[in-house]
């Protein structure tokens, strides 16, 4: 008698949606959810869930939405069913990892620990001033030894671009035992408490080892087996800095991060990813945002992180307030210059010196996904802006305003009409690849710009209304572009960061710089 489904359709649905079903799957044992647990947070019922996850229904796209609104899974469940639906090789032979035995999931050959997934959630309570971690990893033995115990590290560093005054905070307030109150479980619903050994104690930097056992008995990981390990430990935010790093020291296939934050606090996060072999750049993708009861929450992903890679995010709170009485708790509102906001966001300041070097061009097509992953970087980094200011005119970033030397610029105009040359994304982003103005128009006009390099002045400027534009795509197709009025302004105010050059040059004999608190034009569009 046959096993296999009688319906053909009903089969191919099965073998197709593997890949989403597979990534539902993921992300329910990374929350600890059950099926019933999951279709409850979607408002979907139970049996089209199991229906889905087994692959015997085809998903939609509300229902991808949905799930990875639930989930929280910083993209990585919608990114599977947009894979699904292309039905792409590669996403359909993509191996899922699920049970106990894992020796032919394409764990290392070579017998390492690998990690399967790992996942954190960080979350914030202004109330009592703590941060809270929760860490879980799906751990793969692929050797040939049981495995009975797992290094963690707790390191923090309240000022870490001020090493003597964090070196001061930690030798008078050292981070304790009594404040971390780490706790560890293995299996899944954190089924067995674990015992933990100190390794390390030091005045912000702690090391432990987990051990696969409690005093009811041992539990080790053996050859070929996986298990779910979690952790949680909290600090105070006199010892928190605004950042938190994973650092990968493992073979590891999925990434995923969460902050939850209260909303009255206005958090903006952005990413930083290092390397052995590369200096800091923006996460390459962006972090995905969204509001639950009164927090925000922003949550990243990636796929197959390179080993010693270094992920690292970084927030501001906008709404942060200082204590003014501490008898009482009451706070006054925090003043910040809007230079010190653009410098929280990642951007470049005035005096940097790699706002004054020309970028390296880019070969292109050779060099296609660098490219790509720059114009991502600054996409991110034009999303972080706009999430703390309003642009009335429109605005840019160039590569070396985030300290990426490579020639190329972003322009979001106001979408008014007025300025032509539409190229770049869907959504009206102008994208400029080596980009050079080869025309400029005689007639020119003067408006007062300023700079997210430094943000706290305006200056008056005199621009050509038109420039000709010539620039590449990625694939290294050449073509000229026209820009007129504001976008002109806005296109040849980026060109000139990729010639190491700040509008302050372009200004006047014996113009100006005014206070951004003088100037009325915030917000309102420039008039021709």
């Amino acid at each position: 008698m046959a096993t296999g489904s009688s319906n053909p359709s009903e089969g191919s649905v099965a073998a197709d949606g593997n890949v989403f079903a597979a990534e539902i799957k993921r992300w329910r044992d990374v929350r600890g959810w059950s099926r019933a647990a999951l279709a409850k947070q979607m408002g979907y019922d139970r049996s089209y869930v199991s229906k889905v996850e087994s692959g015997h229904e085809r998903p939609s796209r509300e229902f991808a939405l949905h799930a990875e609104a639930a989930l929280r899974a910083g993209g990585a469940v919608r990114q599977a069913f947009y894979d699904y639906m292309a039905a792409r090789p590669a996403a359909r032979a993509r191996p899922a990892v699920s049970g106990m035995n894992a020796a032919a999931d394409g764990s290392d050959p070579h017998g390492s620990l690998v990690v399967d997934h790992d996942d954190a959630t960080l979350s914030y309570d202004d109330d009592t001033g703590t941060y809270r971690l929760v860490q879980r990893r799906r751990l793969i033995n692929g050797g040939a030894e049981p495995i009975s115990r797992y290094l963690i590290r707790i390191s923090v560093d309240r000022y870490p671009d001020d090493p003597e005054r964090s070196n001061d905070l930690y030798s008078d307030h050292p981070l304790t035992w009594d404040e971390i109150h780490l706790r560890a479980w293995q299996g899944e619903n954190r089924a067995e408490p674990m015992e933990w050994r100190v390794h390390h104690d030091r005045e912000a930097f702690k090391e432990v080892w987990l051990i696969f056992a409690n005093d009811v008995g041992r539990f080790p990981l053996y050859p070929g087996e996986s298990c779910w390990i979690e952790y949680e430990y909290t600090v105070a935010d006199e010892h928190w800095g605004h950042w938190f790093q994973r650092a990968v020291r493992l073979p590891t296939r999925r990434l995923s991060v969460r902050l939850d934050f209260p909303s009255e606090l206005e958090p903006v996060v952005w990413g930083l990813h290092t390397s052995m072999t590369a200096e800091s750049m923006p996460f390459a993708t962006a972090i995905n945002r969204s509001c639950v009861n009164g927090r925000q929450m922003f949550s990243w992903s990636t796929h197959d992180p390179p080993l010693h890679g270094r992920y690292r995010l970084e927030w501001d709170f906008r709404g942060r307030r200082s204590r003014s009485d501490g008898h009482t708790g009451r706070r006054g509102q925090l003043e910040e210059r809007p230079n010190e906001t653009m410098a929280a966001l990642g951007v470049l300041q005035r005096d940097d010196p790699a706002l004054r070097r020309p970028p390296r061009p880019f070969l292109l097509p050779e060099e296609a996904e660098d490219a790509r992953r720059v114009i991502a970087a600054l996409r991110s980094a034009a999303e972080r802006v706009t999430w703390v200011h309003v642009f009335g005119k429109g605005m840019g970033v160039a590569a070396p305003q985030i300290g990426i030397d490579r020639a190329a610029a972003i322009i979001v105009p106001v979408h008014d009409g007025d300025g032509g040359g539409s190229l770049g994304g869907a959504d009206g982003v102008i994208e400029l690849l080596n980009p050079r103005i080869i025309e400029a128009s005689p007639e020119t006009d003067e408006h007062y710009e300023g700079c997210l390099s430094f943000f706290d002045v305006r200056g008056l400027v005199p621009r050509p209304l038109v420039v000709h534009v010539e620039h590449q795509d990625a694939t290294g197709r050449r073509r000229i572009t026209v820009f007129e009025r504001s976008v002109a302004r806005l296109v040849a105010h980026e060109i000139d960061h990729l010639h190491g050059l700040l509008y302050t040059d372009r200004m006047q004999a014996g113009a100006e710089l005014i206070p951004v608190e003088q100037y009325r034009g915030t917000g309102t569009s420039w008039r021709y």
